[in-house]
């Protein structure tokens, strides 16, 4: 009965081509009509689709000579949005009237851009992310950023007192990578913003929230969640290629993975003149220099039992 069912079907649908082009970039898109006048580095593309009976691979190397910006056909793109050159969106991306993309940004299938978010040069947006919220304020990110997998950033913070209407910002800097179901959200209040610096690594599940301030080259592990006004920061200096543990932070040991990126080798270890390691040398100098006037010296030491 099935088969015989699909069979009357196949005979009264209409024959239908079909050509498949690649899955990210989709048809390319041009138009004939002006491009409105852009400051700042962004300029604006309008892009209709190809022709789907045209051939595809020749069309798309024609069209990017001429334009490189890509936009797949199902991806609804606001006329008001400011797109950079090179731009690469998915299908069924939504990238809103406020936006800006910066140059060489890819947004893969499922991911959307939201409110007055401006994003900088060759930023990926992982399938399913979500970038910025239609809210009062701003989200900024900066180059080189990756945005994993439904990861949410510059969305509404979760703090009770924040007030609707009011502005909240987000602040990234560059190279930093978020991993997939990670959140970030802006500020609670207009007086105070979310800053992410520079070089982060943000492993998958990770919560960062209103008004936290952090730094460069951290690495957050996997399910890290930091509360609303969190400073990543500790009391009192720690030593370079050391591990600290603990509120209040406190010595733990020496940062063996640390020491071995930067050339300390285990035959360096048995070395008895370490003093001219540059690694041992480096530490010793952040020793001396937590010493120095107006600084309140290194954490203290933990003992650990190991039990």
């Amino acid at each position: 009965m099935a088969a015989a069912t699909n069979s009357i079907l196949l005979k009264l649908k209409p024959k239908i081509k079909i050509k498949i082009c690649n899955p990210l970039f989709g048809y390319p898109r041009s138009s004939s009509s002006a491009s409105p006048s852009i400051p700042h580095l962004f300029s604006t593309t309008t892009l209709p689709y190809a022709d789907a009976d045209s051939d595809c691979s020749s069309e798309i190397k024609a069209t990017a000579d001429a334009n490189p910006n890509f936009i797949h056909p199902s991806a609804d793109v606001h006329p008001n949005a400011i797109i950079g050159h090179g731009v690469s969106v998915g299908p069924f991306c939504t990238i809103g009237s406020s936006v800006k993309l910066g140059n060489g940004c890819r947004l893969y299938p499922g991911s959307h851009v939201f409110g007055n978010t401006e994003i900088g040069d060759h930023c990926l947006l992982m399938p399913g992310a979500v970038v910025g919220d239609h809210l009062p304020g701003r989200t900024v990110l900066g180059c080189n950023n990756v945005i994993g997998h439904h990861a949410v950033v510059g969305v509404k913070c979760q703090d009770l007192k924040y007030k609707p209407g009011d502005e909240c910002f987000l602040h990234i800097g560059d190279n930093n990578e978020i991993r997939e179901h990670t959140s970030i959200h802006r500020s609670s209040k207009s007086s105070d913003k979310t800053v992410i610096g520079d070089k982060n690594l943000i492993m998958g599940s990770c919560h960062i929230a209103h008004d936290c301030n952090i730094g460069n080259n951290n690495i957050f592990a996997n399910n890290t969640l930091l509360a609303g006004h969190v400073v990543v920061e500790v009391s009192q200096d720690v030593p370079k290629y050391t591990m600290v543990v603990g509120e209040r932070a406190e010595l733990r040991g020496l940062n063996l993975e640390g020491l071995r990126r930067n050339g300390f080798t285990a035959t360096e270890e048995e070395d008895k003149e370490l003093g001219k390691i540059t690694a041992v040398c480096s530490m010793i100098q952040s020793l001396r220099d937590s010493f120095a006037q107006n600084r309140r010296g290194i954490c203290k030491f933990r003992y650990f039992s190991g039990s």
